[in-house]
């Protein structure tokens, strides 16, 4: 069974009985890596007939998920990138416009239709603005899945109601769906769907399924002489292979390489000495090494004897390493430098002499605000480094991150982080087990429910709150709350007390991050940071939090006290009474 995408492409275009071609088209098909973490791209564009330009809106179009596509980031989703490549020329296109001699008359300027299929692993993303299509071909019929963006005045009459360049901000349509090797799709302009139907195409076809550049010169041919005006494209992409989620095959793509051994003090490993073992757990052994070339500290991550077999857990391990090559962060753990070949999987990065912030925590149980504040603000801009490419911590706890000797908080540990563009992918393995740490992790997780960056939030909510009152907001409860209406009954524990000087905004601040239900949250860590900086002025007009949330304990000794005063003089009263 094959382990990588396949399939064929056909294309054409002419410009008919019209004088210039303001079509244009084109197909990417790139070799691994890119073809596993990029996929297949086509696209076309056409342009209005009212302008002179509009070939250049439509070259420029395409081009531009044909290249800066493959130049976005691989840890974005294919939605993401497309979409920032696309509102990034749509911007350009209205640009150009506004500069041109017809800014006051965009049926003149740099305008076009587009339609672009993506297809990665398993899974067609189709983008879509203006009235080209996209159809699939199946039980001899032609489905479009596209919606044509026009305005129609009368039955003779319409416009063009979206369209790149036409306006300063843009509206793509996004669709997904999962694909089926002989899956069929057409990309066309009005010059081809308006003159032939589904018995052709799937005639051309049948005909010259070994030749799809000929079916689409032949459907093409068939438009014109049906009387087609207009400038004839079409695009024809039939799936041939789909990837297999195959996990020897998945790590062999990822390293070629046999899990390190178990390691020791002054032992020589792969071009390192190993200095000591730092930490060993039932997933990793942790060991501080010297690299033998260069004297450099590196820690080295190997996977434990016991996880030697486990797939997902070994993919989980090499992600890490390549999650800390894409962020450059000075909040997040960097990639050790690679000079030479290796021989084993393990991981290697840099070596932070410092201590943990749950170490940090111990040695200060009672840190001030200001204090608080600098170490969540560092922390928060690590994490923004992550949901900027798309990725989710998702193990945020003061044992996932260090402060190095000058005071500088750096993200580590990148097991459990969930990178949206590796997701997308039939070879990133799934693991079963929940991500992060139970007592950290945001509620929506018991739900069986997938993160967001507010579920990262929410743990940098609890790392706060932690560290302003050293317990946890809702205990050991939130694990136990597995359905939402159990979530609704958490009640949330104020950080209000009469030895801590904390001012009344910053608890309605924690409690908003602390919300179990995500809806509530803040939507930004941004929000966050500023209201933990500055006064509310929603939180300054309420009022006093009440005792029972400040101190529940002494609230309800208060209540038993004043039962028990009430009972003894109740007491005394009957008796007096009997008398």
């Amino acid at each position: 069974m094959t382990t990588q995408l396949q399939a064929s492409i056909g294309q054409h275009s002419d410009r008919g009985r019209k004088e210039i071609n303001q079509d244009f088209h084109g197909a990417q098909m790139p070799k691994e890596p890119l073809l596993a973490t990029k996929g297949i791209a086509v696209a076309l564009a056409d342009g209005i007939s009212s302008s002179d330009v509009s070939q250049i809106a439509s070259q420029a179009a395409v081009t531009s998920v044909l290249e800066d596509y493959y130049c976005t980031s691989e840890a974005w989703s294919v939605k993401t990138s497309v979409e920032k490549v696309l509102v990034a020329t749509n911007s350009w296109l209205h640009a150009q416009s506004r500069q041109g001699q017809h800014r006051y008359d965009p049926d003149r300027g740099y305008v076009c239709t587009l339609s672009a299929l993506v297809v990665k692993s398993a899974t067609a993303y189709l983008f879509h603005v203006g009235d080209s299509r996209i159809y699939q071909l199946r039980e001899r019929r032609l489905e479009q899945l596209t919606c044509d963006h026009r305005l129609w005045v009368s039955r003779e009459t319409s416009y063009l109601s979206r369209a790149l360049g036409m306006n300063q901000q843009v509206d793509i349509d996004f669709h997904q769906l999962q694909l089926e090797t002989g899956d069929l799709f057409m990309l066309a302009t009005d010059g081809v769907y308006e003159h032939v139907d589904a018995e052709f195409v799937f005639a051309a076809v049948d005909s010259h399924g070994d030749d799809l550049d000929h079916a689409a010169r032949l459907i093409v041919a068939e438009a014109l002489r049906r009387g087609s005006a207009d400038n004839l494209t079409v695009q024809l992409v039939r799936i041939d292979a789909l990837p297999a989620p195959d996990a020897g095959e998945t790590l062999r793509k990822l390293s070629g390489l046999a899990p390190a051994p178990v390691l020791a003090a002054r032992m020589d490993f792969d071009g390192y000495t190993i200095l000591r073992e730092v930490r060993a757990s039932s997933r990793s052994h942790i060991y501080l090494a010297q690299d033998k070339e260069t004297g450099e500290l590196q820690i080295l991550k190997t996977p434990s004897v016991d996880r030697q077999g486990d797939p997902a857990y070994l993919e989980s391990l090499l992600m890490e390493e390549w999650i800390a090559r894409r962020i450059n962060n000075a909040h997040v753990l960097k990639a050790g430098a690679q000079t030479r070949k290796r021989n084993y999987l393990y991981v290697a990065t840099e070596f932070i002499e410092g201590q943990t912030l749950a170490q940090w925590m111990r040695d200060n149980p009672r840190p001030d605000l200001a204090t608080v504040r600098g170490l969540v603000g560092q922390i928060a801009r690590g994490l923004l480094a992550f949901h900027r490419l798309e990725m989710l911590h998702q193990d945020l706890r003061p044992e996932n991150i260090m402060i190095d000797a000058s005071g500088t908080v750096k993200i580590i540990d990148f097991g459990s982080t969930r990178v949206a563009g590796l997701t997308e992918t039939a070879m990133r393995l799934e693991r079963a087990e929940m991500p992060g740490t139970a007592q950290y992790a945001a509620p929506e997780y018991f739900l069986g429910e997938r993160g967001t960056p507010r579920s990262d939030l929410y743990s940098l909510g609890v790392i706060a709150y932690q560290l302003l009152t050293g317990r946890l907001p809702y205990g050991a409860q939130v694990a136990k709350a597995t359905t939402r209406a159990a979530q609704r009954k958490l009640q949330y524990r104020s950080v209000l007390d009469d030895q801590r000087d904390i001012p009344a905004w910053i608890d309605e601040t924690l409690r908003r991050a602390l919300q179990p239900d995500s809806q509530k949250r803040y939507q930004e860590l941004s929000e966050f940071l500023y209201d933990l900086h500055h006064p509310n002025k929603a939180y300054l007009h309420r009022g006093h939090t009440p005792l029972v949330e400040r101190n529940p304990v002494l609230f309800w000794k208060g209540v038993s006290l004043a039962l028990a005063l009430a009972l003894l003089f109740m007491t005394g009263f009957v008796v007096i009474g009997g008398r």
